[in-house]
C-alpha cells in the first residue's frame, strides 16, 4: 500500500533541560490524528526528534510516502544533509541523543521520508497547532519520564 502522509511536528522544553513535550499532527485526507506527550525532565532537541519518531511510528503500513514538516534545524539538517548516517557509521560516538537517533533510523527506514523545514512561530497553521500541543503536554500532569535522557544530552 502506497499511502501519502503529511506529518507536522514540534517539540518544547521549559528550561533546557526542563519539563518538555512534543506535538504531532498526521494528515492523510480525510484522516487527521494528533499526538502529544509531556515529560518531567528532557531537552528541546530530544522533544523535536521524539515528535518525528512518534509520527513515523504511528503509521500503520510500511512504504508510505511521508513529508515531515519541522521547525527544528537540528532534526531537518541532520537528515537532509545526511549527517545522521555518518554518525551511525561511527556508532554515534560523542553525539547527543543516540538512543533517539537509533530509534528514528528504524522508523525512517520503513518509509520514503522527506523533510521540509518551516520557520517556527510564523503563522503555519499546523506547525502552530503542534507547538500548542507540545507546550500543553509539558504543562499537563502526569508527566512521563524521558528514560533516555542523560545530563550529556543537555
Amino acid at each position: 500500500m502506497n499511502t501519502t502522509i503529511t506529518i507536522y511536528t514540534d517539540g518544547a522544553a521549559q528550561g533546557n533541560p526542563g519539563r518538555g513535550g512534543y506535538g504531532v499532527v498526521l494528515l492523510s485526507p480525510p484522516f487527521r490524528k494528533e499526538l502529544s506527550e509531556g515529560f518531567r525532565l528532557t531537552t528541546n532537541n530530544r522533544m523535536e526528534l521524539l515528535a518525528v519518531i512518534k509520527g513515523l511510528e504511528a503509521l500503520k503500513y510500511d512504504g508510505c510516502d511521508v513529508t515531515v514538516y519541522s521547525d527544528s534545524k537540528y532534526v531537518v539538517d541532520a537528515v537532509e544533509k545526511r549527517w545522521v548516517f555518518g554518525w551511525e557509521k561511527k556508532g554515534f560516538k560523542d553525539k547527543k541523543n543516540p538512543d533517539l537517533w537509533q530509534r528514528f533510523l528504524k522508523a525512517y527506514r520503513r518509509h520514503n521520508v522527506k523533510f521540509v523545514w518551516v520557520k517556527g512561530h510564523d503563522g503555519n497553521t499546523e506547525n502552530e497547532r503542534c507547538d500548542r500541543l507540545a507546550v500543553a503536554a509539558a504543562n499537563t500532569p502526569p508527566l512521563s519520564e524521558d528514560t533516555g535522557y542523560t545530563a550529556a544530552d543537555a
